[in-house]
């Protein structure tokens, strides 16, 4: 069974593409078939893995308005077990034209579903720093949503959008969909990081991740070489933070019967 990941914040700058990458090649390092889902058109993710956005003849945006199956898009990375299906700004017409399709806000889950990508044990999603339709089609598609936030107000803040989106996805198509939180980008030595930090353990609880990604200057170097952190600088503490998060994340998997095994 596939397990589906979607990675999204309304906010812009969170270390959410950063997150989709690292988590997904710490996953790959540990043994796991992954495939990465590009859905934003700005394809940081496709950059970021050595991809040129549009050279691709289908990205995602294929997917979505013209129901390619999702096996005749994904590519091959340099990264052993990580395939990536990229993006393009055609993205920006799968957003504006998503919405004049019949059940427009499952085209992706329905995509997955008939691609049986048994290959995968895990998918992950990235998407744009919208709550729009394409983020939307994420989120029907996903067994869990990551919120990666710094330890921030306004990034804090935006969670509240983005819960309400959950409960509305809950209601009407997704009912099992769950989330967590990850706390990204925090400087330890900042008080109102810490403040904050404070708060959203208090507020989100078991919501949260016990694993934090904190600051660290290789993690913005390594996508313009093309690779992820894990592979880039494999010591540094953004590589080990990520395994930690990697291993987080597999044994709740495997606590929830959802398990990649």
């Amino acid at each position: 069974m596939t397990y589906v990941i979607t990675v999204s914040n309304e906010k812009g700058g969170v270390a959410k593409t950063t997150t989709t990458l690292s988590l997904g090649a710490a996953l790959a390092e540990k043994g796991y078939q992954i495939l990465l889902i590009d859905l934003d058109a700005q394809a940081n993710l496709t950059l970021a893995l050595g991809f040129e956005p549009g050279g691709a003849a289908l990205t995602s945006s294929d997917i979505l308005l013209e129901n390619i199956p999702l096996e005749n898009v994904w590519q091959k990375s340099d990264v052993e077990r990580l395939d990536l299906v990229p993006s393009s700004q055609k993205m920006e017409r799968a957003e504006q034209l998503l919405p004049i399709h019949l059940n427009y806000s499952t085209r992706l889950a329905d995509a997955i579903q008939a691609s049986h990508p048994t290959k995968y044990d895990f998918l992950l999603i990235d998407c744009p720093p919208a709550l729009g339709a394409v983020t939307l089609n994420a989120l029907n598609a996903s067994d869990l949503l990551i919120v990666p936030t710094q330890a921030e107000y306004f990034s804090a803040y935006a969670l509240r959008n983005m819960m309400t989106l959950v409960r509305k996805v809950r209601s009407e198509n997704n009912p099992p969909l769950a989330y967590r939180i990850l706390i990204t980008m925090l400087d330890r030595r900042n008080r109102s990081h810490r403040t904050i930090q404070a708060q959203l353990e208090n507020t989100f609880g078991d919501g949260l991740f016990k694993s934090i990604i904190e600051i660290d200057t290789k993690l913005r170097e390594s996508p313009i070489l093309g690779l992820p952190i894990t592979k880039y600088k494999s010591n540094t503490r953004g590589s080990e933070q990520y395994r930690l998060l990697a291993q987080e994340l597999v044994e709740y998997v495997k606590e929830t019967n959802q398990q990649p095994t």
